[in-house]
């Protein structure tokens, strides 16, 4: 059973920054490494994170069976020992995804990200039935992630919010500056608004001009020292510092990000492998960094001391 109401860990997640952890992969045959991503938690712990987001995107969920799905959330579950909300994923259909959050329930999971359901072309109302049966399904707190075939505008996330008091968390994966505006005009303190866009720091310091007070940071898994230190400078509206270390560390770590499609995900296990911390690989379809890719990002990860000498 969750520790917070919906109310209480819609503030839980807005008060810092939020942790996506990669899912650790034996390299052999590619089945979840349970005890070395409980202790790669552990190590995350020793740095200040307002949630986990187990198995979500950058933790592989798309390639996750809703077995190993549910390995992942109780390992989070049982390593974080309610020292931090965990939050669990649901997707695809929605009858799958009132199954995923019966067993985030199960497992002791705080929250829910509701994920775009899977190659699925649909309305917005087709969209908004969907979220409004997934939260009627279930007592914990909400986050409605708004990307790709899953999009909603402040019309009908008003009439969500209206009918469903446990959605209490909106997150852009968008991108769409005037929407985004319309949906905090519109709704204001009724969510808390994360940040999903890929590389998320790109964005962080407009954004929270728009409600947006914190976002999922994949750079969080290799660099958590730098990604907090970003966050404070994002917060304290220090622009001369976020575009310092934007420009010494994140666009150039974008700019590796964008060589192929899903390398979203596969930098960050590869960043995680440079520091030590080897996750494995990423499944199919997803591919893993060149040995030419890896040496340029362990050379820009080698910057970090530099760098924070910069944001200093």
């Amino acid at each position: 059973m969750s520790r917070y109401s919906p109310k209480e860990f819609a503030q839980q997640i807005g008060s810092g920054l939020l942790s996506f952890p990669v899912t650790h992969f034996k390299a052999a045959d590619l089945s979840f490494d349970e005890a070395a991503y409980r202790a790669n938690l552990s190590w995350l712990f020793s740095h200040e994170a307002a949630g986990l987001f187990a198995a979500g995107g950058t933790g592989e969920f798309f390639s996750l069976t809703a077995a190993e799905t549910d390995r992942v959330v109780r390992a989070a579950v049982a390593e974080t020992a309610g020292k931090i909300p965990v939050i669990a994923p649901a997707g695809r259909g929605t009858a799958e995804s009132i199954e995923y959050c019966k067993a985030a329930e199960a497992a002791g999971a705080d929250g829910i990200l509701l994920l775009p359901p899977y190659l699925t072309e649909a309305s917005a109302d087709g969209v908004a039935a969907h979220v409004e049966q997934v939260c009627k399904s279930t007592k914990l707190g909400v986050i409605v992630y708004n990307r790709a075939n899953q999009v909603l505008d402040e019309n009908h996330l008003e009439r969500l919010a209206d009918r469903c008091p446990n959605l209490v968390g909106f997150k852009d994966g968008v991108g769409d500056l005037e929407l985004m505006t319309r949906i905090y005009a519109r709704l204001g303190d009724r969510f808390t608004y994360v940040g999903g866009l890929p590389t998320a720091e790109t964005f962080a310091l407009p954004y929270l001009t728009m409600g947006v007070t914190t976002y999922s940071s994949a750079i969080f898994n290799f660099v958590p020292k730098f990604a907090l230190e970003f966050y404070a400078a994002v917060r304290a509206f220090d622009n001369a510092k976020v575009y310092k270390m934007l420009n010494a560390f994140v666009l150039p770590y974008i700019q590796l990000r964008n060589r192929k499609r899903g390398y979203a995900v596969s930098i960050v296990k590869a960043g995680m492998k440079v520091i030590g911390r080897d996750a494995g690989p990423v499944r199919a379809p997803l591919t893993d960094l060149t040995d030419a890719e890896m040496a340029e990002l362990s050379a820009l990860v080698s910057r970090i001391a530099e760098v924070e000498k910069l944001a200093a």
